[in-house]
């Protein structure tokens, strides 16, 4: 299932602007709809929606946030065994694997463009060993 846009939609754009996947379509001032097929669920568009406008796929209302305040991953360099993993489940590509350093011959994760991060968690959900957490920005 995929998130839809209700009719409470003002046609601002910032949903589709905001999508990973350019799933969102939809003219200036009029009711945007998202493409089913090309959804990923990220939830970005629901979170940056000036008018509550966006449903999940349960059919609840995803609450808008600053985008200031949207989650950013933090990474537990002790348990991370840098297998990239969270690198690559992200759609919006914000994160890298680092230059090793010291002894350590590891590439660990990085937030490499946290304005770009979309705070979805799919770098979370991917990691293997629970080495990544989302909190709030300056945690």
């Amino acid at each position: 299932m995929a998130y839809f846009i209700t009719r409470d939609c003002i046609g601002c754009t910032l949903c589709a602007r905001i999508c990973p996947t350019e799933a969102i379509r939809g003219e200036k001032k009029q009711r945007h709809c998202i493409d089913a097929a090309l959804c990923i669920e990220c939830g970005a568009c629901g979170r940056i929606c000036p008018r509550q406008a966006v449903r999940d796929p349960f059919g609840r209302m995803v609450k808008r946030e600053k985008k200031k305040d949207w989650k950013k991953p933090v990474f537990n360099l002790d348990a991370c065994m840098a297998c990239g993993m969270c690198v690559d489940a992200c759609p919006a590509g914000c994160l890298e694997l680092g230059a090793p350093s010291g002894k350590d011959k590891n590439a660990y994760p990085v937030l490499a463009d946290s304005e770009a991060c979309l705070g979805c968690g799919f770098c979370v959900d991917e990691c293997p060993v629970d080495a990544v957490v989302l909190a709030p920005p300056g945690t």
